[in-house]
């Protein structure tokens, strides 16, 4: 059985109209996304102008690559029943920060453009009447959840029979600084650590040396790092130097505790992963040409981020190494566009070159499909770049 999700449980980024188009929104739909709003955020508190929607299920295809045992917003589980699913997928979208602020953000334009709305005067009040009823929702939402850490259990089917199981601990974001949002999972790091491990061939972990240096740029929780020290001893790579790097201090700081929830120090008294503080912007000298591979998943969010990444990783892969560039494709949001800021940064001549002349270029491209149940609602996909020198 698979079911997507319509109506109140679709995430507002996928759902409500674009902001750009409120003005012009018919009085249905602008009441349709209300009434959804509505029991999304706010079900028990019924305002006198939204009635319950209807809940409409519609049937798609399952996904056929392997899906981790998490979720981002459904259950892995194809046996569940439908109303547990729903209330679970609900439950999840309710409490996303993202889409909280994206519901916020809609929610607060309308309010303030509805005299621009070519409706009748009583009808105007009524939808900011409804707006404003389900602002009020979010502070008791946010009392509630601010301070809530998640969990997160995850098993990667790999191309040996096995799983990879890693726990993950992901905090709540701290609303004042947008480089934290590290301290959570996102799709791409789920995607790519399932894919790394169906298929590590494709990605040339066979081949590493048995002392390989890896690093992970934005590694966040460091689900991406944990999974490959977990995967490689199994492909004969016993010591590889893997590191996970970021910018934010709170986030290293959590990926620390993930490394020794997967890796305690009873059992492993130096963890196979260690964690590191890193500007791409400044890389350091000390690890310039020291990588045969790269990793790094869903880590930009503004146009500098291609060109300052692909200069760290220029400066950071050894000359036969590899750099694998998951990036996440939204198409709604604040961030739409942004992952084509990727191959605009990878022009030839804006490409770094060695002292041998060659080019620090894309050299393969894949679109991976979204998968059911992971990443969130302005998710629409991913692409997968293979870069090095050539």
């Amino acid at each position: 059985m698979s079911v997507s999700l319509a109506g109140p449980c679709l995430p507002p980024s996928s759902s409500l109209q674009p902001i750009r188009n409120i003005v012009t929104s018919s009085e249905e739909s602008i009441t349709t996304a209300l009434r959804n709003l509505q029991t999304l955020y706010c079900p028990l508190r019924l305002p006198t102008a939204i009635s319950n929607p209807i809940v409409r299920r519609k049937h798609i295809p399952a996904a056929s690559t392997p899906i981790p045992v998490d979720s981002g917003y459904a259950s892995h589980d194809e046996d569940e029943d439908d109303d547990a699913l729903l209330k679970e997928v609900t439950a999840t979208i309710r409490t996303d920060p993202f889409e909280r602020a994206f519901a916020t953000k809609w929610l607060t334009t309308l309010i303030g453009r509805a005299e621009e709305m070519d409706l009748d005067e009583s009808v105007r009040e009524r939808i900011v009447d409804d707006a404003a009823f389900i602002l009020t929702s979010f502070s008791d939402l946010s009392n509630e959840n601010e301070e809530t850490a998640l969990a997160r259990a995850f098993s990667f089917p790999t191309s040996s029979g096995h799983s990879i199981n890693i726990t993950l601990n992901d905090e709540p974001l701290t609303g004042t600084d947008h480089t934290d949002v590290g301290l959570q999972s996102w799709g791409a790091s789920i995607v790519l650590s399932s894919m790394l491990c169906a298929k590590p061939e494709r990605f040339g972990l066979v081949h590493l040396p048995e002392t390989a240096t890896l690093i992970e740029l934005g590694a966040g929780t460091g689900l991406v790092s944990l999974t490959l020290a977990k995967l490689l001893p199994g492909l004969g790579i016993a010591n590889a130097n893997i590191t996970a790097t970021d910018y934010h201090s709170a986030v290293l700081q959590n990926c620390r505790v993930n490394i020794k929830t997967n890796f305690p120090s009873a059992s492993y008294p130096t963890p196979p992963v260690d964690t590191a503080i890193l500007d791409w912007s400044q890389s350091p000298a000390c690890l310039r040409s020291t990588s045969d591979l790269l990793v790094a998943s869903d880590v930009v969010y503004a146009p500098e981020h291609a060109a300052w990444l692909r200069d760290c990783a220029a400066d950071l892969l050894a000359p036969r190494g590899t750099f694998w560039l998951m990036v996440t494709v939204r198409k709604t949001g604040k961030f739409e566009g942004i992952s084509d800021t990727v191959e605009a940064a990878f022009v030839s001549e804006q490409c770094p070159r060695d002292q041998g002349g060659r080019m620090f270029k894309i050299l393969e491209t894949e679109f991976v499909e979204k998968r059911r149940g992971i990443g969130r609602g302005d998710e629409s996909g991913y692409k997968l770049y293979k870069i090095g020198w050539a």
